[in-house]
């Protein structure tokens, strides 16, 4: 599928679709199951002509989990959500659970990650805030096993429907 757009704009990438799909697209990139990794890596891969792939097992980290439509997945944080809200803020150090869940998880993290979530990632200022950030997210589950990234003119019109169209610009 070509995109006039993409065209008029002359464009340094070309378009990226973003399907739904219970098909596994073969040759695709995609993140090992249960490992950390960036969405935005996987766009990337797509807009130089790359095909990537994203599950319920497969999405990276929790906030591509979340973005991506496979439900609140902050659900999943080591400790829960609870956890994922001092994470995001100013860290799990001081929190009774918090320390207990890093004490269980230190042995199965990177060093970083387990700094990140004693001290916080500082993205928010407080707990508080991370929580009605994430009450207020248009958390869905999609209807579909897969999420794929591919280049638009990639996209067979007569069997794939884009979700959404991604251009990126300079």
């Amino acid at each position: 599928m070509k995109s006039k757009v993409a065209e008029a704009l002359k464009l340094k990438y070309g378009p990226v679709a973003i399907l739904w799909t219970d098909e596994m697209p073969e040759k695709a990139k995609q993140f090992k199951k249960g490992k950390w990794g960036c969405v935005m890596w996987m766009l990337a891969a797509a807009a130089k002509g790359g095909t990537a792939v994203f599950s319920k097992e497969t999405y990276g980290c929790w906030g591509g989990g979340v973005g991506l439509g496979f439900g609140n997945v902050y659900h999943d944080f080591p400790g829960g959500i609870e956890c994922f809200y001092y994470f995001l803020s100013n860290g799990n150090e001081k929190w009774g659970q918090g320390k207990q869940t890093a004490e269980h998880i230190k042995d199965f993290v990177t060093k970083e990650f387990l700094e990140d979530f004693l001290k916080g990632e500082g993205y928010v200022k407080t707990r508080e805030l991370v929580k009605d950030f994430v009450d207020n997210l248009p958390i869905m589950d999609i209807p579909a096993k897969y999420v794929v990234f591919k280049p638009l003119e990639a996209v067979e019109i007569d069997k794939e429907k884009p979700e959404i169209i991604i251009f990126l610009a300079p």
